[in-house]
């Protein structure tokens, strides 16, 4: 028997307004914030020295002093930042190095795998809200681990079908709704190793979930394009809708999903489109796609406060928007931040926001790296948003608006 301990109450007190007054100023002419060199931003390649091929997911813990990754080969890597005279509030940032952690006993956490070809696995892992315990898994059984030791409590739900995403419960750390390769969802107790509920409404794998303890809800998208919302009290599906691109059904691929701070609307990410959804209705209010030839994305995030929105490409772009209109303010090119001898294929797989500096952000790439990224001290943020053109109201618009 495994207990996690601790109740996770929201607090919804201190959330920020949806928007924030953008500048209007039409005297000034806007221009697109371009970072192309290393010395128009601060950034950090991580220290390795482990073989690491690809880091397949990655966050900061919540007391923002530490990155977790998970790369391809199983294995889960923390970086921790000390707190010295370079670094008096001990918290990740790029002017001071962290260190590759590992206890005293060496035990690195490794992840049970159930095929040979592993590394073609889908990855996933939560951390709990105390930081104490993470859940991790890559194709085989999932691993309950502690933090502080790296050693590992339990492991469970042997494959098939296997585990392709993992979520805390906010409330409780006991509870964990898991995404299962055929399609279900499985709220489990850690804590007496029972399945209270099989939720059904994906055809395909399950690749993303996210709570919102305002609502009562968790939202699941799926390999199907579907998006599905879920009620935590009787976990009953309350609403279910198919991704649209201009009025149009999707290609089923990958799709994430991640509530805003007000824990009322949701963004979606899709290799082709990044949206915003309000969540009782399960309505699109905004929607952003690449235009022409542009590469897709990889992955995206809110910023700590949501108001910011990073994304990354497969071409190594990384963008910021603003949240509330989707519009890009800043557009950092891989020459900024990546060598020239590196190959040109070598992109984000996976962007991770600081959780207190809304500013800071990391990527992880698919060569195995880790890169964190703030602004210039003489800047403190990416760019200014463009001013608001006209029809759009300070506010949501009545229909979905695509970006440029």
């Amino acid at each position: 028997m495994v207990f996690l301990g601790g109740n996770q109450n929201g607090d919804a007190r201190n959330v920020r307004p949806w928007i924030t007054e953008e500048p209007n100023d039409k005297s000034t002419i806007w221009k697109l914030t371009e970072i192309s060199e290393s010395s128009q931003c601060r950034s950090l390649k991580l220290p390795e020295n482990l073989e690491v091929t690809k880091i397949s997911r990655l966050i900061y813990t919540n007391s923002g002093n530490a990155i977790l990754a998970l790369a391809s080969n199983a294995i889960n890597l923390l970086w921790k930042w000390q707190r010295n005279e370079h670094n008096s509030s001990g918290k990740a940032t790029t002017s001071v190095s962290p260190q590759l952690w590992l206890p005293s006993s060496g035990i690195l956490m490794i992840n049970d795998v159930h095929e040979p070809n592993h590394e073609e696995a889908v990855s996933c892992f939560d951390l709990s809200k105390n930081d104490w315990y993470l859940m991790s898994a890559s194709g085989g059984k999932i691993s309950l681990f502690n933090m502080m030791t790296f050693r590992t409590m339990i492991t469970f739900m042997p494959p098939p079908p296997a585990a392709t995403y993992v979520a805390f419960y906010p409330q409780d750390n006991n509870i964990i709704a898991i995404g299962m390769n055929d399609s279900t969802i499985q709220i489990c107790n850690v804590q007496v190793g029972e399945v209270r509920s099989k939720l059904r409404g994906h055809s395909k794998r399950i690749t993303g979930l996210a709570f919102s303890h305002v609502l009562n809800v968790l939202v699941s998208s799926g390999a199907d394009s579907q998006l599905c919302v879920w009620s935590t009290v009787g976990w009953e599906i309350q609403r279910a809708t198919s991704l649209q691109l201009c009025g149009r059904s999707i290609s089923q691929s990958d799709t994430r999903v991640q509530f805003h701070q007000d824990q009322t609307h949701f963004l979606v990410v899709h290799e082709a489109q990044i949206a915003i959804y309000e969540t009782t209705m399960l309505e699109c209010l905004k929607q952003w796609v690449p235009r022409g030839h542009a590469a897709p994305i990889s992955h995206v995030t809110f910023s700590c406060d949501s108001q910011l929105i990073y994304a990354s490409f497969l071409d190594a772009t990384v963008c910021v928007f603003t949240a509330g209109h989707l519009h890009m303010q800043c557009r950092i090119i891989p020459s900024a931040y990546l060598s020239p001898s590196i190959s040109s294929n070598i992109h984000p797989i996976v962007v991770a926001a600081h959780p207190e500096d809304p500013n800071q952000f990391a990527l992880g790439m698919s060569d195995g790296g880790v890169h964190v990224f703030e602004p210039l001290e003489s800047e403190g943020k990416w760019g200014v948003p463009p001013p608001l053109e006209n029809g759009f109201a300070n506010g949501w618009p009545s229909a979905p608006s695509i970006g440029a």
